[in-house]
């Protein structure tokens, strides 16, 4: 369902993320020079919270997990997956800015639950999404990210999970008590730096691997059709190397999940495609750069070998996926390097885990107006979230996230399929004010709404009135 209405949206967009990749790259140097004003939050900012969330378990875990499960293979499909995702989280992404709505803190609120309302007229619909996606990210997810960090610091110090969930705890408490703001400032620089520096780490070892990364690409595309058995995972052929890569794909970059969207609404940009442009880059940043990383380091390190891993059993396989990202590094760059691989999970996901909070918080604002009472009780849910993640097993907690993650993803994705064409609008609109503003016709490009002849009809609210740029 995913990878269809991600081929669709390429097709409708005729292929925009390859045509506008370079922009896109251009609009996340441009994203820091904001129309900001005060208590809102830049599109720059609203990137690091997207790379936040996406950047983290599923990226370093979560392939490790594919690849185990779904052999070198699964790899391929998370790169369909991601491809086509640009298109589907440019979509929602620039819908989540068409219908966003003002917030009293200065900044906007705005993503599924609330294009659900606004554009389909249902807001019994988009309060079902609103309270699954309160769930995933207030609590599923959440447990997912401290899991990792628990079984990572046990296994570089041997710290008892319990001990890491009680840290955890006070280190989260005092940022997420403090609201959304506080986690873009945090994020914003935080998310990128720890993504550098990973990748840093991915390109020393495949420098040190020159010679083995042709025969790391022949496993992946092998495995990926089922043409040698020997790259199958703990599941076997290719339908397990297409599922595990499309769910744990998905779980990463999150394309056409619903999550993102909620992040992408609280920007505040001269025009909504602004933002879906730059949501789209960190689809791709999140899967073709950073899980790719990823996998290289395990296919060359050595350390996976795929007729142990079966022997282990799928139970026992997938545990050990766990700390298969480190102990490759290790395996490829020396001891020492498991220390600095467990301090860049725990950062990964200690960003998510913040990250998470804030799609959660857009949320409970749909919900409730009122803040105050509901604010502490998702952020004290979080919390608890977080505790219990950290001592659970990582097979509980993934495959609850599994789960909560497909019921998101089909209500998402039935919505932004009825309302793509507000999209579709918005970008043709974007693409003329851009040729005319090329031909020197144009000094700045920004979105009206109100009598929008590319818009199949008036936009709901007043975000998007000549009057409010005016102010």
């Amino acid at each position: 369902m995913l990878i269809l209405a991600g081929l669709y949206f390429t097709v409708r967009t005729r292929g925009l993320q390859f045509r506008y990749l370079g922009h896109m790259v251009k609009a996340i140097a441009d994203a820091r020079e904001s129309d900001e004003v005060e208590g809102s939050i830049s599109s720059f900012q609203a990137f690091a919270i997207g790379v936040a969330s996406r950047v983290g378990t599923g990226n370093i875990v979560g392939v490790a997990i594919a690849i185990t499960m779904g052999g070198p293979g699964a790899v391929f499909w998370m790169w369909v997956v991601a491809l086509v995702g640009m298109a589907t989280g440019f979509i929602e992404a620039t819908l989540a800015q068409l219908f966003k709505t003002s917030h009293p803190s200065g900044s906007f609120r705005g993503g599924p639950a609330y294009y659900i309302s606004q554009g389909l007229g249902s807001r019994f619909w988009g309060s079902v999404f609103a309270v699954v996606i309160t769930f995933v990210f207030g609590f599923a997810y959440e447990a997912t990210q401290a899991n990792t960090i628990a079984n990572t610091i046990k296994g570089s110090f041997g710290v008892e999970p319990w001990v890491t969930g009680v840290v955890l705890v006070v280190l989260s408490a005092p940022i997420v008590f403090r609201g959304i703001k506080q986690v873009a400032t945090f994020t914003e620089w935080l998310a990128p730096f720890m993504a550098g520096l990973y990748a840093l780490i991915a390109v020393i070892v495949l420098v040190l691997n020159l010679g083995a990364i042709p025969y790391a690409f022949l496993a992946i595309i092998e495995g990926a059709f089922g043409l040698n058995q020997a790259f199958a995972g703990v599941a076997g052929g290719m339908y397990a190397a297409a599922l595990n890569g499309v769910k744990r794909g998905l779980f990463s970059n999150e394309a056409g999940q619903g999550s993102v969207p909620n992040a992408a609404a609280t920007a505040t940009t001269a025009h909504p495609v602004n933002q879906g442009f730059i949501q789209s880059l960190g689809v791709f940043v999140d899967t073709i750069i950073v899980c790719t990383a990823t996998a290289l380091i395990i296919l060359l390190a050595g350390v996976y070998d795929p007729a142990t891993t079966a022997a282990m059993g799928e139970t026992a396989a997938k545990e050990a996926a766990g700390t298969l990202t480190t102990t490759s590094v290790a395996a490829a760059l020396g001891g020492w390097s498991k220390y600095l691989m467990t301090f860049i999970i725990f950062v990964f996901a200690y960003t998510s885990l913040l990250g998470n909070y804030t799609y959660a918080e857009v949320n409970v604002d749909f919900l409730s107006r009122k803040e105050g009472a509901r604010h502490y009780w998702l952020r004290s849910m979080i919390l608890v979230a977080t505790f219990v993640g950290s001592v659970s097993t990582l097979n509980f907690v993934w495959t609850l996230s599994d789960v909560a993650m497909g019921l998101m993803a089909v209500i998402n994705i039935l919505a932004i399929l009825l309302l793509g064409r507000w999209a579709f609008g918005a970008l043709r609109d974007w693409e003329a004010q851009r040729k005319a503003h090329l031909e020197g016709r144009l000094e700045h490009i920004r979105f009206v709404a109100t009598g929008n002849p590319y818009l199949p009809g008036e936009l709901p609210g007043d975000v998007w009135t000549d009057a409010a740029h005016r102010h």
